[in-house]
C-alpha cells in the first residue's frame, strides 16, 4: 500500500492525480446536482440553451420600437438575438468543438472527453511509474525516462479516448439548437389590427406544437391582399438585426374558391 501511495504522489503520476481529483470533484458536483454534466454550452438534447423546446411558448418583453422575441416555457430569447439564424453560443465553445473534431474526440460532451483523458492518463502514467521504479532507474536516466512517460500516458489516453467515444456518440446525439429561424416558410395568423413595414405581430406554431407570438413587418411596395387580424400570413424571411419576420398574404390552396355570397375582405 505504502509502494502504491509512493507512485501516486510521485512525478509524473501526481501531475495526471491532481486533474484527476478535480474530474472526481466535478462529478460528485453533477451527482448531488450541483452542476450540469454536459458543461456551459453543451448542444445536445438537454436544452442546454437559452432557447429549448418547452410545452408553450410566450411573447418576450419588448423594447425599443416593440420588437419582441418569442421565447419557450422557462427559457425566453432576450432582444439580443444569440441564436437567430441556428447561432450557437459564442467563438470559445465553437473553437473548442473545433479542436475536439480535429482530434476525433467529438460528438459527446467535453466534460466525459476531458475526463475520460485524464483519468486514462492516471492510470498509464501510474503504471509507467510502477514499471520504472521495478527497473530501478535513477538520475537523468530516470528524468528522461519520466518525461518520455508523459508523452507516451497523453498519447495513450487520446488513442484510448478516441476508441471509447465511438460507442458513446451513440448515448449523446447531436441536434441543432432550436432558433427564431425555423420558423421561417411556416404559417402564422396576424394577431393586430394590421402589419405594416414598421409594426406587426403573429401567432405561429413551432414543430413541437407549441405556439410563439412573433413581430412581423410587411415590406411597404407589397401590394397583395391584406394582412388584418385573424388572416393568415407567411412567414417567408427573417431579419436578425431588427429581430422580425418578413409576412405576405397566404391564402391556402386547398381551401377552394369562397361560397356564393361571401363577403369580401377587400
Amino acid at each position: 500500500m505504502g509502494e502504491f501511495v509512493d507512485v501516486c504522489l510521485g512525478f509524473p503520476t501526481v501531475l495526471f492525480g491532481g486533474a484527476l481529483v478535480v474530474v472526481v470533484g466535478f462529478w460528485g458536483l453533477v451527482l448531488v446536482g450541483a452542476a450540469d454534466s454536459h458543461g456551459p454550452g453543451h448542444h445536445g438534447a438537454d436544452g442546454g440553451h437559452s432557447m429549448g423546446h418547452g410545452g408553450s411558448h410566450g411573447a418576450a418583453p419588448a423594447s425599443g420600437d416593440g420588437l419582441a422575441g418569442h421565447g419557450h416555457a422557462g427559457h425566453g430569447h432576450a432582444g439580443g438575438g444569440a441564436h437567430d439564424g441556428g447561432a450557437h453560443d459564442g467563438g470559445d465553445h465553437s473553437a473548442d468543438s473545433g479542436l475536439l473534431a480535429a482530434a476525433g474526440l467529438d460528438g459527446v460532451p467535453v466534460t466525459v472527453v476531458f475526463s475520460l483523458l485524464i483519468a486514462l492518463g492516471w492510470f498509464l502514467s501510474l503504471a509507467g511509474s510502477a514499471a520504472l521504479n521495478g527497473a530501478g532507474l535513477h538520475g537523468p536516466g530516470r528524468a528522461v525516462a519520466d518525461v518520455a512517460l508523459i508523452a507516451a500516458a497523453l498519447v495513450g489516453a487520446w488513442l484510448l479516448t478516441w476508441v471509447l467515444v465511438r460507442p458513446l456518440r451513440r448515448l449523446f446525439p447531436y441536434e441543432l439548437p432550436p432558433s427564431r429561424a425555423d420558423f421561417v416558410g411556416r404559417i402564422c395568423v396576424v394577431r393586430t389590427g394590421t402589419v405594416t413595414s414598421r409594426f406587426g405581430q403573429a401567432e405561429v406554431t413551432a414543430p413541437d406544437g407549441s405556439t410563439a407570438i412573433v413581430q412581423v413587418r410587411r415590406p411597404e411596395e407589397d401590394t397583395g391582399g391584406p394582412l388584418a387580424a385573424g388572416s393568415s400570413a407567411l412567414l417567408y424571411d427573417y431579419d436578425p438585426q431588427g429581430e422580425f419576420f418578413w409576412a405576405a398574404p397566404y391564402e391556402d390552396p386547398a381551401a377552394g374558391p369562397p361560397p356564393p355570397g361571401a363577403r369580401s375582405l377587400t
